[in-house]
């Protein structure tokens, strides 16, 4: 029976579960392993589902950080704060951009030569303030790292490409760091606050991050692409005939070798390479501009 047998063409189009055929529910992804891999006279003779369930979720969080396209992202209006709270499910960014009335993004770079450090409060000849309660140290609500970041100009708006930028600095921009010569502007991710800070040229833009999840947050996103389904069946076999005991070990090897042939089959067709496309820009890098 084909999969969409239990749906029709109407049903798909007046819908809201668009582009789903795509995927693979994890639930399915256990329920098929423990059908076709384990049993009698099976590769794995014996596993429990519980077993297989850890693993597949294991694989999931793991292929979801180089191997999955990373199709998460959100946008907000940067409030006055100039703040902005990490996604419950967020694990790494890919990409943090600002959009413009066109709706183009304007790629945002790390703020490395700054930070949101604990600030500790102080009686004028240095000593620490105490809790009485607690005696823990007293910490003040704002560093000052953090209150000169947001409140200053940045430094990025001083190194642009034009005489009006240029002369007044004295031809002072000798030795300037590329990343820094940009007027985009800047983020830095204090991991303490779960919050990521910008600078202040951004304040009331519309800002998008795009980041990677290890797609478990909910039931909903435990899904697998049906390019990678293979590679999820291989590394479960993997773990689980690593973790049992008078397993023979060119047969783990063996299992090893496949997971690792899989992830680089699911890499190749999720790279979703156009050949069109790619000409294309080879096209674009050979021609001249005259100066």
């Amino acid at each position: 029976m084909g999969l969409l047998d239990d749906i029709t063409q109407e049903e798909y189009y007046t819908g809201d579960d668009f582009g789903n055929y795509q995927f693979t529910s994890l639930d399915d992804i256990i329920t098929q392993f423990m059908l076709v891999y384990v049993g009698e006279d099976k590769i794995i003779s014996k596993a429990k589902r519980l077993d297989v369930a850890f693993h597949a979720q294991r694989a999931l969080a793991e292929l979801s950080f180089d191997t999955f396209k990373s199709c998460k992202s959100q946008e907000i209006i940067l409030p006055a704060s100039l703040q902005m709270i990490l996604p419950q499910d967020y694990v790494n960014y890919t990409k943090i951009s600002w959009v413009d009335s066109a709706g183009i993004k304007h790629l945002l770079y790390p703020a490395i030569k700054t930070s949101n450090p604990r600030s500790l409060k102080q009686y004028a000849d240095g000593d620490y303030i105490f809790n009485a309660t607690t005696n823990n140290i007293i910490e003040n609500h704002e560093s000052t790292a953090w209150s000169n970041y947001k409140s200053g100009t940045p430094s990025e708006n001083q190194n642009q490409y034009d005489d009006d930028a240029y002369w007044p600095m004295d031809g002072s921009r000798f030795g300037l760091d590329p990343q820094h010569a940009q007027v985009n502007g800047s983020f830095y991710i204090d991991c303490h606050s779960g919050k990521i800070h910008f600078s202040s040229n951004i304040s009331g833009e519309t800002v998008i991050l795009d980041y990677i999840s290890d797609s478990l947050g909910t039931d909903g996103e435990m899904q697998v692409h049906k390019f990678a389904e293979e590679a999820m069946y291989k590394w479960i076999s993997h773990a689980i005939l690593a973790g049992k005991a008078n397993i023979p070990e060119y047969q783990v090897n063996r299992f090893k070798k496949e997971r690792f042939a899989a992830i680089r089959t699911a890499k190749l067709r999720l790279s979703n390479l156009k050949l069109e496309e790619l000409t294309q820009i080879l096209r674009g890098k050979s021609k001249q501009i005259k100066h």
